[in-house]
């Protein structure tokens, strides 16, 4: 089996989302953008020439956006969790893919971007902590993300140590 690629549906903005996301990654790239012909007019009802599916690469991770019309919406119910490895890099994806996002959807270190697509910024300490073993250190730090929106490193940190 090769690598299951998660395919994301937009009415028509998928080319669009795929640009912002391979803007966003290191080591992304738009890898083919195939257009409705004529064929199959009658069910899709796109204009021939129209972007119909844009692939793309993140990290080496492939992605396909199909522009398949307002049928489908995309929901929180897929996320995609983004792992930090410093409160720098925590600051950039949740700047960078909040942009033009919605702002009430943002908590515990979860945002919905412009198109819709929700994401998971996550340092990976935080993750380190809640498995530390260490039950009491990792509710303390568990409870502080609650009190969030973007994820704070230093406060979850001073929160696992009781400081």
């Amino acid at each position: 089996m090769k690598n299951i690629t998660p395919c994301l549906w937009f009415d028509s903005e998928g080319e669009d989302a795929a640009k912002f996301y391979v803007s966003i990654f290191k080591n992304s790239k738009i890898k083919h953008i195939q257009r409705y012909t004529e064929v199959g007019r009658e069910h899709h009802g796109r204009e021939p020439g129209s972007v119909m599916v844009v692939s793309f690469e993140i990290n080496g991770q492939e992605y396909t956006a199909l522009n398949g019309g307002p049928i489908f919406k995309i929901s929180e119910a897929v996320s995609f969790q983004v792992m930090c490895e410093s409160q720098d890099e925590v600051d950039y994806y949740w700047e960078k893919l909040g942009a033009g996002g919605d702002p009430e959807s943002r908590v515990c270190g979860w945002l919905k971007d412009k198109f819709g697509v929700s994401w998971q910024i996550i340092p990976t300490k935080f993750l380190e902590m809640l498995a530390s073993g260490d039950a009491e250190k990792a509710q303390r730090a568990y409870a502080a993300m609650f009190g969030m929106k973007k994820l704070d490193l230093a406060a979850l940190e001073t929160a696992y140590n009781g400081t």
